[in-house]
């Protein structure tokens, strides 16, 4: 099920100090919504760090970023911190946000009944629409980065 071209289903998540970040107040900017599978792990580390890199050039182009995990606030702020990330990581614990875009990923790492978020990458449009979207064929493989920031 593709949401290009859709208004991006709204959420509103804890990030690492448990405050709530809802994403539809944050219209007027363009949004990129960064699911990882988890915190702490190689490709993930890669990923957010790679974004924390392009922040700039990502502000440049008036557009913000939320990473978002089902790990709980206090393992995304262990992670940001250790990663020195200056973007909302935020906690899906209840998966709402995972399932809403359908990037649940089921069985995750071989641990029957655990749903993590599958990597990838939606930018939402200062509309609120999803303009770019990618999902990983596994969550070993990065985002094309380049593609991102075209999108913006």
């Amino acid at each position: 099920m593709s949401l290009l071209g859709k208004t991006a289903p709204d959420f509103t998540l804890f990030d690492t100090a448990k405050q709530p970040v809802q994403l539809s107040a944050l219209r007027g900017k363009q949004v990129v919504v960064a699911f990882f599978p988890a915190a702490f792990t190689g490709v993930c580390t890669k990923e957010l760090c790679t974004f924390q890199d392009s922040l700039a050039a990502l502000n440049d182009a008036n557009a913000t970023v939320l990473g978002v995990s089902v790990d709980a606030p206090f393992s995304n702020a262990a992670f940001a911190k250790q990663n020195a990330l200056s973007f909302p990581v935020l906690s899906d614990y209840a998966r709402e946000a995972t399932e809403a875009y359908g990037v649940a990923l089921r069985d995750f790492a071989g641990m029957k009944g655990y749903t993590a978020a599958q990597r990838s990458v939606f930018v939402v449009g200062a509309d609120g629409v999803v303009k770019y979207e990618w999902i990983a064929p596994n969550p070993g493989v990065e985002p094309d980065y380049a593609a991102v920031k075209a999108s913006l």
